[in-house]
């Protein structure tokens, strides 16, 4: 195995990454079926469509991104072929049966892709990231089921991420 680079030191390990993932995951699972007024998500409906519309639309960024970039890398392609494919089936699981809101439908601008092969990995890392955490802190305000969608996902999206870091991808 080959000594990790001052870069890697400040990245966690894999199996530091899985277990934080797969512990996020359990206790928001048994904590997102608890509320306080035992509201169900019939009455935050309109909380849930609101959220999911959200983060239907920064699947969807996300999905143009990696687009991008395979465009710009040509060569990237068949490697980030099924972190892609992941995120086109998240983005189909959040899709609104009953559409997008107008202003969710509209075209996300992704950032500009950068040349080098390194710089573009880091860039859709840092993507994957935003939007991970962007689903994090919707967790507070999602209703149980929807939660725990956005806490799968979320979680796929940081392990994405550090795949994206370790550029073996």
């Amino acid at each position: 195995m080959p000594p990790r680079s001052s870069r890697d030191a400040a990245q966690p390990g894999r199996r530091v990454l899985l277990a934080g993932v797969a512990g996020s995951v359990g206790v928001l699972g048994l904590g997102s079926g608890c509320s306080a007024d035992g509201s169900s998500e019939e009455g935050n409906s309109g909380t849930a469509r609101r959220l999911r519309q959200r983060a239907a639309a920064d699947s969807r960024a996300l999905l143009l991104t990696y687009d991008r970039t395979t465009e710009a890398h040509p060569d990237l392609s068949e490697p980030l072929a099924p972190l892609r494919a992941a995120v086109a089936r998240h983005s189909t699981a959040l899709a609104d049966e009953r559409g997008p809101s107008p202003d969710a439908s509209a075209s996300p601008t992704p950032d500009r892709i950068p040349e080098k092969r390194g710089d573009a990995l880091d860039a859709l890392a840092d993507a994957e990231r935003r939007t991970a955490d962007s689903r994090s802190r919707d967790l507070l305000e999602a209703p149980p089921e929807l939660a725990r969608l956005l806490a799968s996902v979320a979680a796929a999206g940081a392990a994405h991420s550090y795949l994206l870091t370790e550029q073996d991808v």
